[in-house]
């Protein structure tokens, strides 16, 4: 199995829909995208918040497994009118008996004190975030159940997105390569790592848009690399150098990273 990651920053999303009934803001995840412009994560939260000042009384919808996002949660508890949803941490909507497939995933969705068995079409932990997200915006809206299951059972990924194509000889290559962050690439690492027969090779690029914390970030993908037990590291371009040379250090074996400038 082959994963390739991307040569550009992984876009976090801020959403403002303005529908007349109700106004939806919604932030998926503070992480490291444009960190290098924002100077720090939380100047990257405070950025995103900013979404709050072009709707009256919104209806704001978080990803409560993000700590920054929880923490901004705590703190305005019952101040405005918001909606969680999270694996890990006790939302309004989330995600139970999580099974996780090579092209797929489906969980128990617990929401309005009903369990809902979701099927995602593609593989991954943050696509169940992403799903919990759709369902938070469809009750929001007042969907009826069955058709935001629909919705997510039939979704289709933009191109590079968790691209899978399967070769003649038994190849998957996993075609990621859309854009990349360090969120981006523990996500798509972890996918990978999940499957234990396979050997699995990770090829990936340059990171961009992290300023003074680029060297930090790609040497946390090399840790991620040799966390997640992939067997071949192939890296390209000059930031990417630190992802080789942090794999070497956390344990990975030489002859398994290969680095082309």
């Amino acid at each position: 199995m082959v994963l390739e990651m991307g040569m550009n920053h992984f876009g976090e999303i801020s959403l403002l829909s303005n529908i007349a009934q109700p106004n939806i803001c919604i932030i998926t995840n503070i992480g490291t995208s444009h960190i290098g412009n924002l100077g720090s994560r939380e100047n990257i939260l405070k950025a995103k918040l900013e979404i709050l000042e072009g709707a009256d009384n919104p209806t704001i919808i978080i990803n409560n497994d993000n700590d920054l996002l929880h923490r901004w949660h705590e703190e305005n508890r019952g101040k405005t009118n918001l909606i969680t949803f999270g694996i890990y941490q006790s939302s309004n909507v989330n995600a139970n008996e999580i099974v996780l497939k090579e092209d797929s995933s489906e969980f128990i969705c617990h929401i309005d004190k009903d369990d809902i068995k979701i099927k995602v079409p593609v593989g991954g932990e943050h696509f169940i975030l992403n799903s919990l997200c759709a369902v938070s915006v469809g009750k929001s809206l007042k969907i009826q159940t069955d058709k935001i299951i629909k919705g997510i059972e039939e979704f289709q990924l933009t191109k590079k997105r968790m691209d899978i194509t399967e070769l003649k000889n038994g190849i998957k290559i996993i075609n990621d390569a859309y854009n990349a962050s360090l969120e981006s690439m523990q996500a798509s690492l972890k996918y990978l790592g999940k499957f234990k027969e396979n050997r699995k090779i990770a090829v990936l690029g340059d990171m961009l848009e992290l300023g003074e914390y680029s060297q930090m970030l790609h040497e946390q993908v090399g840790e991620e690399v040799y966390k997640n037990r992939i067997d071949l590291l192939m890296c390209s371009g000059e930031k990417a150098e630190s992802i080789v040379k942090k794999a070497k250090e956390v344990g990975m074996q030489e002859k398994d990273i290969y680095y082309y400038n």
